[in-house]
């Protein structure tokens, strides 16, 4: 093959790293953002806040500080002591001069995670008074206290604090009360949880097991109620033993011993004649279930509250609406005079990098621009399109695809995708996701389309005044549909009807 040189002409598309930096702070949420330009004034010397936005120059992320919860000490040492004090050997040894340190931690363990070292509290419920704190810490925030919530394990830890238990008792309480899960619920079988400890030793697994099985009564007696229970309705049960003896709650306890699904689906008749109890006994027994909490736990979950703050807001102005920024969440950035200047005059050795870390900064606050721009032009387009949902609700949304505004604004689809994904606009009607004003069409009789959003919105109305002794199926939901003059086949009701969390019209029905 005989070797030569040619010439030709190409194009083609580059990402320079600040087109890659616009892209990616134009998908970041409010949140992100905050979080990247603090970083971002951490690493860059060039980069400051504005003196005007001294008052907001941490852009709300204090908010989002959440104290550090302690963690629970020397849990291994402390599970250790069921399967060593199992056989009446470790925590119970004959040495009394120099106990070991799993005996001490026994001793010290005060059931709440925390190692307590004084000699006289040596068991749980040894007249345990709470201690002052005589170390006066006046620098504890009280709007950290206030934040604080006590776990679900705290709260039985100090529950247990009343019981005198044996130093394998002790232990076992504690790992059946770490295994719980975040509903309450015990979800590993005592005879798994014991193999994990006691191994291959028959005497000592037998043993171990005993304990957990004592220390499970234990557990079904503390508050709240169904707590350590091995399935719903185990959970169930134990909740209607604190309830009043009467023939409703007898009732109630023998269709916990019934499969689930009977209950589920409310089989009056079938549950009935299992359970021996007439129908209207059955029907109370039924209610006083539904006010029973399957998942006793979850009100210890301390669950991340994420404030919603918009970035754009829209507010009625004469006869249209007004769509302007949120200067809250906008950065107030700016070049440091000091040091750019000193770029200038002084160009010897290192004057490169600092020139090229200038530049990052001129781009990150110039992107950051770009991007609210970005925000309020997609934000404007969308207003103008969705005027009947800003003056009559949703209800009347109007079908809405990433396309329409695309062209209109001369974008690419993915960047309005972009722009529209974990931002959020106020509104008259509340706060939304911009994602919400856009929707697929459904046909019309009349040859239109109808909103997809609107259509949901249309039927969580018809269920909201529907008659709760006969509840409309997704057929019947259907039909009020076309009589309105929207075709939704029944399947796409019952998707809509499933994104709306409205239960079946079995579900729903009202004994």
């Amino acid at each position: 093959m005989k070797q030569g040189l040619s010439l030709r002409v190409s194009q083609h598309l580059a990402l320079t790293p600040q087109l890659q930096q616009s892209i990616r702070l134009l998908q970041l949420s409010t949140l992100e953002l905050s979080q990247e330009v603090e970083q971002m004034l951490d690493e860059n010397p060039f980069l400051e806040v504005a003196e005007e936005a001294a008052p907001r120059e941490d852009f709300g992320l204090g908010q989002t500080d959440t104290p550090v919860s302690q963690e629970t000490r020397e849990f291994e040492s402390a599970t250790e002591s069921i399967a060593v004090g199992a056989d009446g050997t470790g925590a119970t040894g004959t040495n009394d001069a120099e106990p070991s340190s799993e005996a001490k931690l026994e001793e010290s363990w005060d059931g709440d995670g925390s190692v307590d070292t004084a000699p006289d509290d040596n068991e749980w419920g040894g007249d345990a008074t709470p201690r002052k704190n005589n170390n006066d810490d006046s620098d504890v925030d009280a709007t950290e206290l206030a934040r604080s919530q006590e776990s679900l394990q705290e709260h039985l830890h100090r529950q247990a604090l009343s019981l005198r238990l044996s130093p394998e008792g002790k232990a076992a309480l504690y790992f059946l009360i770490e295994s719980l899960n975040d509903d309450g619920y015990l979800e590993d079988s005592l005879a798994s949880l014991a193999a994990s400890l006691a191994g291959d030793d028959l005497e000592q697994l037998e043993a171990v097991e005993h304990e957990f099985v004592v220390a499970l009564k234990l557990l079904h007696h503390m508050e709240p109620a169904g707590v350590g229970a091995r399935g719903l309705a185990e959970c169930l049960s134990l909740q209607l033993l604190d309830c009043r003896n009467c023939e409703e709650t007898r009732a109630a306890i023998a269709m916990c011993q019934q499969p689930m699904e009977l209950l589920a689906k409310r089989d009056v008749k079938r549950l009935s004649q299992l359970c021996g109890f007439p129908d209207t006994v059955i029907k109370g027994a039924i209610a006083l279930i539904g006010r029973l909490d399957p998942k006793p736990g979850r009100r210890f979950v301390n669950v991340e509250r994420n404030l919603v703050v918009p970035d754009v807001l829209v507010v009625k102005s004469g006869r249209g609406f007004k769509v302007s920024l949120n200067s809250d969440v906008m950065p107030r950035l700016r070049v440091h005079d000091i040091y750019a200047n000193a770029i200038k005059q002084n160009k010897g050795q290192g004057g490169a990098a600092l020139q090229q870390r200038l530049q990052e900064a001129r781009w990150f606050i110039k992107n950051i621009q770009q991007r609210f721009d970005t925000i309020l032009r997609v934000s404007s387009a969308i207003v103008e399109r969705q005027k009947n949902f800003f003056t009559h609700g949703e209800l009347a949304m109007r079908p809405l695809v990433l396309r329409e505004i695309a062209d209109e604004l001369g974008l690419h689809e993915s960047t309005i995708s972009r722009v529209t994904t974990a931002k959020y606009m106020s509104t008259p009607f509340g706060t939304f996701e911009l994602k919400y004003f856009f929707g697929s069409a459904l046909g019309t009789e009349t040859g239109g389309n109808a909103s997809s959003t609107a259509v949901r919105a249309l039927i969580k109305q018809f269920v909201a005044s529907e008659s709760l002794k006969k509840p409309l199926s997704d057929n019947q939901i259907s039909e009020m549909l076309k009589e309105q003059g929207i075709e939704c086949a029944r399947r796409t009701v019952a998707k809509y009807r499933e994104a709306l969390r409205i239960a079946p019209a079995n579900l729903r029905k009202s004994l």
